[in-house]
C-alpha cells in the first residue's frame, strides 16, 4: 500500500504493533512497558506538508509535555509517515530538532530519539541487525523526559551501554526474518 494511502488509523496501528511486538516485546526500551500499559505514550500522526509545519508540531508538543505532569504523558512519539522517505534526510534534519529542543530551554529536560524505517548506523555494514534498535514502521521523533531516562537506566543497573549491546545481540539473534515475522511482515 502506497504511504499516501495510509490513513492515520493504520499508522496508529503500525506504530502500536512495533511498539507492543519490538520494543515492549524485545524490551528494547526498560521503560516502555510501565509507561505503555497506564496510557502515559501519546502517539500523534503528523499530516504537515513541509517542514515549517512539522516543526510548529513539535514545538506543541515539547510546550506539552514540559506543561504536563509525567504521570497524564510521559513520553511522546511524533509520527510522519511521509514528510521523510530518506533517512539521511531524516538525520540531518535531527540537527534542526536539536537546537529547537535547545530554543525551548529543555535541554537536560527533553531528550529526542529518532526512528526510521531505513535506519543505518554510521560505520556498520548495511545488513547489520544493530540498525533495528532505531527502525520504526515511519519517521518518528521519539520525546523523552530525562528524568524517566535516568529511572529506566537506574532500574536496569545503570549501565547504558549495556542495554544498547543486550539490543545489538537481541536482534542480531532474531535475524531479518524474525524481525519481519514480528512485525506481521513476514
Amino acid at each position: 500500500m502506497p504511504s499516501m494511502e495510509l490513513t492515520d488509523e493504520q499508522v496508529l496501528a503500525d506504530t502500536r504493533r512495533w511498539i507492543e511486538q519490538a520494543v515492549i516485546g524485545l524490551n528494547l526500551c526498560p521503560f516502555a512497558r510501565s509507561v505503555y500499559v497506564k496510557n502515559q505514550v501519546r502517539i500523534v500522526v503528523s499530516r504537515a506538508r513541509h517542514l515549517d509545519a512539522f516543526l510548529d508540531e513539535l514545538d506543541l508538543e515539547l510546550d506539552l509535555l514540559e506543561n504536563t505532569p509525567a504521570e497524564q504523558i510521559d513520553t511522546t512519539l511524533l509520527v510522519h509517515p511521509t514528510l521523510f522517505p530518506v533517512f539521511e534526510v531524516f538525520n540531518d534534519f535531527m540537527n534542526v530538532v536539536d537546537d529547537v529542543v535547545a530554543e525551548h530551554e529543555l535541554e537536560g529536560v527533553i531528550q529526542v530519539a529518532h526512528f526510521h524505517p531505513d535506519f543505518v548506523f554510521e560505520g556498520e555494514t548495511e545488513s547489520d541487525m544493530s540498525h533495528f534498535t532505531n527502525r520504526a514502521p515511519y519517521p518518528t521523533l521519539h520525546l523523552l523526559r530525562e528524568d524517566s531516562v535516568e529511572r529506566a537506566v537506574a532500574s536496569e543497573g545503570g549501565d547504558a551501554e549495556a542495554i544498547v549491546e543486550r539490543n545489538i545481540r537481541t536482534l542480531r539473534e532474531l535475524g531479518p526474518q524474525g524481525w519481519a515475522d514480528l512485525l506481521g511482515k513476514g
